[in-house]
């Protein structure tokens, strides 16, 4: 049978139904063609970067970057490509890598759920309009007669497109899920390679932070006195410089009475204060003849 001649005999929805298959054929192609890339390489890229990281990390690293073009490539380079990172970073990078990579690998899923959605709507749509019409030019008068033969295949091909919807849905679906699967799998496999990748990580660096403690605790007494004096800038003396001996003075043990500068220091200050009269009724020194 002509596919423009079913298209034809279905209906008006015929047309919308042979889009959305279209879009779901090239959808479900190109899942395909992605997904089969994916399954055949993953593992043998987990195995060689997992194997290089228990001996050398920088190997490691370049097994990693030379596959990037696969998403467990790109999901094992994120943390890899740090300069030495804590774990907790670690960790991080690869959470982050792996929200990425799995988001881009549902690529598509939202164009097959519509297609899967709208495909049977579209089909019983076909369906009712083709009923109108085969049913809306018979009367009451002519059923049972020989006019209401045509109704029959009116109604059988208004039914096409209801057909032709459920296949364009379960076909939809049933890759649908089956991608859905593949997605699923690879969920496990980053989280697996992510654990073993971290769980090396934090296992060299606790040993180098080991190594680094042991190498502290090691160094005798005398080298670290010795170092910590090197780079020790000296304190400040505080002590007075002596000084030379010529300008020293002998020292006298004998007490010295201290010098009076002021004649009234040694006054008793009750009797200090003298009277006006007391001051000027002093005695003419002898000799001298009275006024």
């Amino acid at each position: 049978m002509d596919i423009i001649a079913v298209i034809e005999k279905g209906g008006i929805a015929m047309w919308p139904l042979l889009g959305l298959s279209i879009l779901a054929v090239g959808t479900i192609f190109e899942r395909l063609w992605f997904w089969a890339g994916i399954l055949l390489k993953q593992q043998e890229i987990v195995n060689r970067v997992l194997d290089a990281a228990t001996q050398n990390w920088q190997v490691a690293r370049e097994i990693a970057m030379k596959s990037r073009r696969q998403p467990v490539g790109r999901y094992l380079y994120a943390p890899l490509r740090l300069i030495s990172p804590e774990p907790e970073l670690f960790r991080l990078a690869l959470e982050g890598a792996a929200d990425d990579e799995l988001a881009a690998m549902r690529r598509g899923d939202k164009l097959l759920e519509a297609v899967i959605a709208l495909s049977p709507l579209l089909g019983l749509l076909g369906t009712v309009l083709g009923l109108i019409n085969s049913l809306g030019s018979i009367t009451i008068d002519q059923l049972g007669t020989a006019s209401t033969a045509g109704v029959t295949l009116g109604i059988g091909e208004a039914l096409i497109s209801t057909a032709t919807g459920l296949i364009i849905a379960i076909t939809s679906l049933a890759f649908y899920r089956l991608f859905q699967a593949f997605w699923f799998n690879q969920v496990k496999i980053f989280r697996k390679a992510g654990t073993e990748l971290e769980l090396l990580y934090r296992q060299d660096w606790l040993q180098a932070e080991d190594s680094e403690q042991v190498l502290n605790y090691n160094v005798p007494e005398n080298n670290v006195n010795l170092y910590q004096e090197s780079f020790e800038v000296p304190k400040r003396d505080r002590t007075p410089p002596q000084k030379p001996r010529s300008q020293q003075q002998p020292e006298d043990r004998t007490p010295v009475a201290k010098a009076k500068t002021n004649p009234d220091d040694n006054v008793d200050p009750d009797k200090s204060q003298v009277s006006e009269s007391d001051r000027t009724a002093v005695p003419n020194p002898p000799g001298k003849p009275e006024n």
